[in-house]
């Protein structure tokens, strides 16, 4: 079983934690919602997308009637900024144990026109519903123990700017994973860490969006610096992950193009994969 997290002073709850605040929405009208996306979960000056992808799951947690996401699929359009933004959403159909929606954030550009930010398309059902039954080749990732990691406070930021994300995160890297940080990339295009938030709040499924785009770039340990902007993202939850550290696992195999894919496993402590994604990433090539 994994190590236990250091607990902070005081452990905030589901509900009552800097991440329930900041993605919060007001119900203007029925499938209508009112946001201030928060500077503090930013990457230079964009709004990280895992963020996003919270919010505009918590929209449709609402606005359908199953309360967990089971997969959400998500096309970044054009990079959001921290500030007001509004949330449609939209019921394409609705079953006894899955229902699907869709739903779009917009923002206004300095000529005060609505710009689409991101678009997404979900189906949601009631995780605590589905059967115990598990048949699985996948196992958990192989990391050092938690004090044997490094977090951000331990080297210089990865990307030039302010990257206030990570003041809101409990991020420890695998140190065979940190070798871009020490000029010696690896090129095998791997990050690993420990995760969770940075007040204490235990995981659930909307924080697992968060989780599954919230590691350095795997880009890092194939040599490219810079930002690594998501055109599409899709995460899987798989089960409501018990209280805990998370592990996290991101690979890629393929960089072609000037694009590359992510493919990222999340692991509870009590050793179960309760998240997958697939991601497309631009890469900035020198």
């Amino acid at each position: 079983m994994p190590e236990a997290a250091p607990a902070p002073a005081t452990r905030a709850a589901i509900g009552d934690s800097e991440f329930d605040r900041d993605t919060a929405l007001t119900r203007r009208t029925p499938g209508v919602y009112d946001i201030d996306l928060s500077a503090g979960w930013t990457i230079i000056s964009a709004v990280n997308g895992g963020y996003l992808l919270a919010v505009l799951g918590r929209a449709l947690g609402d606005a359908l009637p199953h309360p967990d996401p089971f997969t959400i699929s998500a096309h970044y359009l054009t990079a959001s900024q921290p500030g007001p933004a509004v949330v449609r959403t939209e019921t394409v159909r609705t079953g006894r144990t899955l229902s699907t929606g869709q739903a779009s954030l917009f923002q206004y550009d300095d000529e005060g026109n609505e710009v689409e930010r991101i678009r997404v398309l979900a189906s949601y059902g009631d995780l605590g519903t589905l059967p115990d039954d598990v048949r699985t080749s996948a196992k958990p990732p192989e990391m050092p123990p938690m004090d044997q990691c490094f977090g951000p406070q331990d080297g210089p930021a990865p990307v030039e700017g302010s990257s206030a994300i990570a003041d809101r995160l409990m991020l420890k890297l695998d140190p065979a994973t940190l070798g871009w940080a020490l000029g010696q990339p690896s090129g095998k295009g791997e990050m690993r860490a420990w995760f969770g938030l940075a007040d204490g709040r235990d995981a659930d499924p909307l924080s697992l969006l968060l989780a599954v785009d919230a590691l350095p770039p795997t880009a890092f340990e194939l040599g490219i610096k810079g930002w690594v902007p998501t055109v599409e993202l899709t995460a899987h939850v798989r089960c409501r992950p018990a209280p805990g550290p998370l592990r996290v696992s991101i690979t890629t195999r393929n960089l072609a193009g000037g694009f590359l894919e992510e493919d990222a496993e999340v692991w509870d402590s009590a050793d179960r994969l309760v998240a997958q994604s697939r991601q497309l990433a631009r890469v900035r090539l020198a």
